[in-house]
């Protein structure tokens, strides 16, 4: 890690980073039934939904040397509700309702008094099918792996 960069675990406000996670993550179908259950507030869009493109940064191995990736499409959204709380996001495509909503439950999330119940309602949802559909996918790509070692003792 260089000496401008954060670690994961230094973030100044590690809630809102695991529920901006997990709405960045959502699909526009789930968040937008789970948003009109939990009855939205009235709000004004400030900017966006508009897309644009982030250059992407890898490491050789995981800890060498940064280098340029390639770009990768996101777009951005911040909304203000009545009470006045301010929601940003930025999600991976093009997905301008996803954007939205998403800004619109950062902002929900920072009303302390709904916040818990709209954790339950919104981002525990969405975090367990999240985590179900990534044990899914580990399933299909173990099924499919190769036990090498096996395979070497089968020759002798």
């Amino acid at each position: 890690m260089g000496p401008n960069q954060a670690s994961p675990d230094s973030h100044p406000d590690p809630a809102r980073r695991r529920w901006m996670a997990v709405l960045a993550r959502a699909t526009a179908a789930e968040l937008g039934a789970l948003v009109r259950a939990a009855g939205p507030p009235a709000y004004t869009v400030l900017r966006g939904p508009e897309g644009g493109l982030v250059m992407v940064r890898g490491r050789a191995g995981g800890g060498g040397a940064p280098f340029n990736l390639g770009e990768m499409t996101v777009t951005r959204c911040t909304v203000r509700t009545d009470a006045g709380q301010v929601g940003h996001a930025y999600v991976a495509g093009r997905d301008g309702t996803v954007a939205e909503l998403a800004a619109l439950v950062d902002a929900m999330m920072q009303d302390a008094d709904r916040s818990p119940a709209l954790d339950a309602q919104i981002i525990a949802p969405l975090e367990a099918r999240q985590k179900a559909r990534q044990a899914e996918r580990a399933g299909k790509a173990e099924a499919t792996s190769v036990q090498f070692f096996a395979m070497q003792t089968m020759r002798t």
